[in-house]
């Protein structure tokens, strides 16, 4: 998408409601026996009363897709972390950086430069494409070394990876979960953001540690965005 939009118009659940997704979520991590699990609630598309209600239900994470819509939203409560999860363009990193813990869809070596320049303490995930899906961005498994290698001479910390399902196609995108678990295990890394309000309990099923939850937990956005 051209550009980043200006904040929408919040359409969200009631606290009570979101408590309740909320709730249900926790149950499915509880079904899996896991314990290692973060929610990042995407208040992408929505107002600050999102944040605020994440803050207010004890969620620490919150995800935002635009440098734009971030910087509206500031200052965030100091309950809370950003994470940066759309794809950053190397001249926005600057405008979020002081705001941003943890980037994850990083794919391209200038922009682990540009966030090692601009973040006191740089962390970043590095995305991967799912399945050869090439409507998503991401590098290629045999990519990962010398991606790893570049994070490492900027001094930019690789917390994990993440990745994105394949849109419609349910097999693959299971597929792709576990390669990327297998992925990080392979190169001793922590974390993996992987599922979505669609697909959470398959990530959660093959190792996703951070779920990235938007209108699982809110509500339909007023337009997609």
């Amino acid at each position: 998408m051209a550009g980043e939009p200006s904040t929408l118009p919040s359409m969200m659940r009631s606290d009570d409601e979101v408590a309740a997704q909320l709730d249900s979520v926790r149950a499915a991590i509880d079904e899996h026996g896991r314990s290692d699990v973060t929610v990042v609630a995407v208040t992408k598309g929505f107002d600050r009363t999102a944040i605020e209600c994440a803050s207010r239900l004890g969620i620490g994470d919150i995800g935002e897709n635009y440098a734009q819509e971030l910087q509206e939203k500031c200052p965030l409560p100091n309950t809370v972390r950003a994470h940066f999860i759309g794809r950053i363009q190397r001249n926005k990193v600057r405008k979020v950086a002081d705001v941003v813990h943890l980037w994850h869809s990083v794919s391209r070596p200038e922009v682990v430069a540009e966030i090692a320049k601009r973040s006191a303490e740089p962390r970043i995930l590095i995305q991967v494409a799912a399945q050869g899906d090439t409507t998503k961005a991401g590098i290629t498994p045999g990519d990962l070394e010398a991606m790893l290698g570049v994070a490492e001479e900027h001094s930019v910390e690789v917390s994990g990876l993440m990745t994105i399902g394949v849109l419609g196609d349910d097999e693959r995108t299971v597929q792709s979960f576990a390669d990327l678990t297998k992925l990080a295990d392979e190169f001793g890394l922590r974390e993996r953001s992987m599922g979505m309000s669609g697909d959470y309990r398959d990530a959660l099923a093959h190792g996703a540690t951070m779920l990235r939850l938007g209108s699982a937990l809110f509500g339909p956005r007023a337009n997609k965005c």
